[in-house]
């Protein structure tokens, strides 16, 4: 890092994934869930705006926390032809501010905040929600998020073998491949959605399919499922007879009831009521409600992603990347 230490910080892609490792990011989510849950967190509704004719939607993200005395912002896009033109599906930035006197400290590459930030938050419900000898994870989607979905699962679980499937299958092969190679661990492409989840006993959707990408039947007793591909109330990954049937936790109630499809449309068909979400992820971490209470029984975490994990993620990987010498001063 050049320059000193008031001077505005820029962290890179590959700044903020050198600075934020996964388990500090999954720290990070643990304090982030925990304080929004205890009421010190000011959060906005998430703003949105369409850009019909090109397929796209532009989302702006604020919050304040007491704790951390620090303001965020997040400038997000999400183009969804974006593939066919050798462009990220998701970009962004996230600026950091001191909630004290205002002066901005960083702005970083809001691309990898989010992917981290989404793959620990599935980290935090997998440490509370799954069974302790879960060792075989099932991976939908082979993108960005994916990646971070898997990252998070390992560094709380001793996973053995993973099964990944993408209707990409090629996507797939190469995601196998990296991941294995960064992990350590067999990493297999899978031919269909029931192969992926044959003994899994932690499953992670992480695409931007609208409909739901497997079956219900093929889901094995007692597997925790992380759902975080889709955010839009049209828009599912998860069968409605699994939501019926699971037992139920999310980041934020009222946002869930806004954008959560997953849960949205089953509500809608009257085959659950509100109350079919049992506890936001805040609660189990300071043990307001129990978790896991039987082997057998399916838990389910459905995330839309709040600001608050990009706040105290933004935070922890400056925070990490002053001391590191990570990074560069802005003048």
């Amino acid at each position: 890092m050049t320059g000193n230490e008031a001077a505005l910080l820029y962290l890179s892609h590959a700044d903020v994934r050198r600075a934020l490792p996964m388990a500090d990011a999954i720290e990070a989510m643990q304090a982030a869930f925990r304080q929004f849950s205890e009421g010190r967190v000011t959060m906005p509704a998430r703003s949105s705006m369409e850009i019909p004719e090109a397929n796209g939607v532009v989302l702006l993200m604020p919050c304040y926390a007491v704790g951390t005395h620090r303001v965020s912002l997040k400038l997000l896009t999400q183009f969804a032809n974006n593939g066919r033109l050798g462009l990220p599906l998701i970009q962004a930035v996230v600026v950091l501010a001191d909630a004290v006197n205002g002066r901005l400290l960083a702005i970083m590459d809001g691309s990898a905040i989010t992917a981290l930030r989404t793959g620990a938050a599935s980290g935090v419900a997998t440490r509370l929600l799954a069974s302790l000898s879960a060792d075989t994870a099932a991976i939908f989607g082979a993108g960005v998020q994916a990646r971070t979905q898997l990252e998070a699962v390992c560094a709380v679980r001793q996973i053995k073998q993973v099964r990944v499937f993408d209707c990409r299958r090629a996507e797939a092969e190469v995601f196998a491949a990296d991941m294995s190679a960064r992990l350590g661990i067999p990493v297999l492409v899978a031919s269909s959605a029931s192969e992926a989840l044959a003994g899994a006993q932690v499953a992670c959707t992480a695409t931007t399919s609208s409909t739901p990408v497997f079956e219900d039947r093929d889901l094995v007793a007692g597997v925790h499922i992380n759902a975080v591909g889709s955010w839009r109330p049209q828009t599912a990954e998860i069968p409605p007879d699994t939501v019926c049937r699971a037992h139920v936790f999310v980041d934020h109630r009222a946002a869930a009831l806004e954008e959560a499809g997953d849960l949205l449309m089953p509500l809608q068909e009257e085959r659950i009521t509100a109350e079919h979400m049992r506890a936001e992820l805040g609660d189990l971490i300071a043990n307001r409600v129990a978790g896991r209470q039987t082997r057998d029984e399916i838990t389910l975490f459905k995330s839309v992603g709040l600001a608050v994990q990009d706040l105290f993620a933004a935070a922890r990987a400056v925070e990490n990347a002053r001391r590191l010498g990570i990074g560069t001063a802005l003048t």
